[in-house]
């Protein structure tokens, strides 16, 4: 798919409330799935969480009367309450298994395997237990980005939910850089 050695792989991820700290903010929002730009009281968050999801999408609640659920963004729905991570079909993640990308470059539904993974973000090769990890999965393409957002030969890979404090310095939470996509029946 695409030249080899031209693709640029990146993560995204379930933040965790309880990884996350800051003042708390008071939030409005939809207390439910489908429903845009809604002014319920959510509750009150670190700043820390809000943030990380605004660049992941999706947070995990710890705390309070909404511990377990998820609360999630998007700039064309503002936030909301629900019970799982989603994608832009309002689907469940799966972790090391769902995709993103822009409809003109691998459509939704489409399969692939990374077949090399090129350097991570510091241009270094990717170490070999870790490429083998985003080598033994195959990714189904179930997300889209806005339009023009990922750009040619960019696919973004769910890893889950993160793990701890300063889950992005796993070396799972990354960018695979030349790196190269096989499809996959």
């Amino acid at each position: 798919m695409g030249k080899p050695a031209s693709w640029r792989i990146t993560t995204y991820y379930t933040v965790v409330q309880s990884f996350h700290g800051g003042r708390l903010k008071e939030l409005r929002g939809c207390p439910r799935l489908h429903c845009k730009r809604g002014k319920t009281p959510l509750g009150s968050y670190p700043e820390g969480f809000l943030k990380e999801i605004q660049t992941e999408g999706s947070g995990r609640i710890t705390t309070g009367s909404h511990r377990g659920r998820y609360l999630n963004w998007s700039h064309s729905v503002g936030w909301w309450l629900d019970d799982s991570t989603r994608d832009s079909a309002a689907r469940p993640l799966k972790a090391w298994s769902s995709a993103a990308a822009d409809r003109d470059v691998l459509a939704r539904g489409q399969r692939f395997q990374i077949a090399e993974c090129g350097r991570d973000w510091k241009g270094r090769p990717v170490a070999r237990e870790i490429c083998a990890r985003f080598q033994a999965v195959t990714w189904t393409v179930t997300d889209l980005f806005r339009p023009g957002y990922g750009g040619e030969h960019h696919a973004d890979v769910y890893i889950g939910e993160e793990t701890g404090p300063g889950f992005k310095k796993s070396p799972y939470y990354t960018t695979l850089r030349k790196a190269t996509i096989g499809a996959v029946p």
